[in-house]
């Protein structure tokens, strides 16, 4: 099965990196991020941006590049998808979605150091053509009762909430999860955001 986003974050929880190449062209500097203002609207790539999908703006790498992202201050990394161009503004060498913004802990400073890994390789998602099945992730959590607490929480607003554990190098997360479809994905994941969750689409 292929797995739509790789970025494992939630109170209580941590993040895993994926391996990277080490390619000389990676980069060190500013990250900034977009979010409500731009929603809805069409990207230099012709994409509709979805602020709660992982995706970002750059200046000059190819459209559908994936890039490793880790804000240097605190270690955390998320995988994002470059679909639009940008910054804008000089001395930042990236644009984030407010979903990577909000797993990398940028949402409220704004701006942040950050590590730029360009992924040799790397496939992404499979079902860009945006079908499937759609899961609204709200935590992943190195400790299982606290994922059953927060599924304890959702289950009486919303229907489909899952808990599921994934084994990686770094451990055992429990993904919490809320399973929609795409034609739901974007209002739900708007409401779960609004109770103050770290939503992340994930498409399979």
């Amino acid at each position: 099965m292929a797995i739509a986003v790789l970025i494992l974050a939630g109170a209580g929880g941590a993040c895993f990196r994926l391996p990277h190449s080490g390619r000389p062209g990676d980069s060190t500097g500013i990250a900034s991020w977009y979010g409500t203002e731009f929603d809805g609207r069409t990207t230099s790539s012709r994409e509709i941006y979805d602020m709660n999908d992982l995706t970002a703006a750059h200046r000059t790498l190819p459209f559908g590049t994936y890039v490793m992202v880790t804000n240097l201050a605190n270690g955390r990394s998320a995988v994002v998808r470059i679909n639009d161009r940008g910054p804008v503004a000089r001395g930042r060498i990236i644009d984030l979605s407010y979903a990577a913004a909000r797993v990398l802990g940028i949402v409220g400073p704004g701006t942040a150091k950050v590590r730029l890994v360009r992924l040799k390789g790397f496939k992404g998602p499979a079902g860009t053509e945006r079908q499937g099945v759609v899961w609204i992730q709200v935590g992943a959590y190195t400790v299982q009762e606290a994922a059953y607490a927060v599924k304890k929480r959702l289950d009486p607003s919303f229907r489909g909430v899952t808990v599921t554990a994934v084994k990686t190098g770094s451990g055992t997360f429990y993904r919490v999860r809320v399973r929609t479809d795409e034609g739901d994905a974007r209002s739900l994941a708007r409401r779960l955001a609004g109770e103050g969750y770290p939503v992340i689409i994930v498409r399979e």
